[in-house]
């Protein structure tokens, strides 16, 4: 028998999801494992939004939608960028996805030919790098090393090294919840289109920041491409619905990559996600508690030796240095699971070459569980 395995799948594997099947592994046991691992809320998504899917689910009527997404859903998010940013998108630039992950490889398909050169910050979330790598796109990790969040700076040194095509950021970030103030995103906004390079903004944490309001880069023109999920602050990350505002000229060629490699978004995770946008004060409860989360680990790390790399401004994750425990995070964090059952993502899968130092702690769970997360990291360390 032949079996064909193609270079682009030589890709790092996706830490994290290791750590959590081994906790889960773990929980089948019988173990009280406690587990920060994965960027994943542990409420359910909104009462309004379920209520939505058993409504589709009674009528019958799911299946194939415009590859698009449904009208209703597209003037929903339309309307929300109105209500919470006071910026007009029209719904006809507006591409619903299966989650965010579809989004950004529509959008590298779209716009990137192999060999281009793109743009990410080191540490910064694993996909990126490896889809980049995976479609034959040339890498360009700018490290942040201690500096917070990327600047025009930043990529004009980087560009002037060697062209780039492009540039993907995220804010709030994952893993160190950095957000990038509204002058400094209007500075690379402005930088990339006068060096000609396209802009992809990741927002899937908007409306997760705790010490300003949210800056979408569509405030800054409309020719950048912006992704967004229900995922994070909607609680709904199994839907596996999310979506992208593109400039006009990118909307057909969006369209008929996803004609062919989609098809659609699930009809059933579209239908519910047209009531999220209804569900603010109950989503807003959620966020409180990862407020109080956030207090909760800010105070205690450094106390026990965990000091914070970036002042978790937004999002739902710590991002810690354990340089002083250990030189390498991924057998930190593995023996954190094996002895005292606490699941955490080393820093290796966030920055391949400074990740041995850190390590990422999700406080998205219940305040007992950081609590006990807490306590069990003092008595190991």
């Amino acid at each position: 028998m032949v079996v064909a395995i193609s270079r682009r799948s030589e890709v790092e594997p996706f830490h994290a999801m290791d750590v959590l099947a081994e906790a889960n592994r773990l929980r089948a046991q019988g173990h009280p494992v406690v587990s920060l691992a994965v960027g994943q809320p542990s409420d359910p998504a909104p009462a309004v939004v379920r209520q939505a899917a058993a409504d589709a689910i009674a009528a019958g009527k799911i299946g194939y939608t415009d590859s698009l997404g449904l009208p209703a859903l597209r003037e929903a998010i339309a309307a929300h960028y109105a209500d919470h940013y006071g910026i007009e998108v029209p719904a006809a630039r507006i591409a619903v996805t299966t989650g965010s992950s579809a989004g950004f490889n529509l959008a590298f398909l779209a716009m990137f030919d192999p060999g281009d050169r793109v743009a990410i910050t080191a540490p910064g979330y694993p996909a990126y790098r490896n889809v980049l790598t995976a479609l034959g796109l040339e890498v360009v990790e700018i490290r942040l090393d201690g500096e917070g969040a990327l600047t025009a700076d930043h990529l004009e040194r980087a560009h002037r090294e060697k062209p780039l095509k492009g540039v993907l950021f995220a804010s709030p970030a994952n893993p160190t919840g950095a957000v990038i103030p509204p002058d400094t995103l209007r500075g690379i906004v402005e930088a990339a289109r006068a060096m000609g390079i396209a802009v992809i903004s990741d927002e899937i944490y908007h409306r997760l920041a705790y010490t300003a309001p949210d800056t979408t880069a569509l405030a800054f023109g409309d020719d950048v491409t912006v992704i967004n999920s229900f995922s994070k602050y909607y609680c709904m990350t199994g839907w596996r619905i999310g979506w992208m505002v593109l400039p006009e000229a990118l909307v057909r060629p969006v369209e008929r990559v996803a004609q062919s490699l989609y098809i659609s978004a699930p009809e059933i995770s579209q239908a519910a996600a047209i009531r999220a946008f209804e569900a603010g004060a109950e989503l807003d409860r959620v966020k409180e508690r990862y407020r109080v989360n956030r207090a909760l680990l800010a105070e205690a790390l450094p106390q026990i030796g965990l000091p914070l790399a970036a002042p978790m401004d937004g999002a739902f994750y710590a991002y810690c240095d354990v340089s002083r425990h250990t030189n390498d995070s991924m057998d930190f964090a593995q023996r954190l699971l094996k002895e005292c059952h606490v699941a955490a993502t080393p820093g290796l899968d966030f920055d391949l070459a400074g990740g041995h130092r850190f390590l990422r702690l999700s406080y998205a769970g219940s305040e007992a569980e950081i609590s006990t997360a807490i306590e069990r990291l003092r008595a190991w360390l």
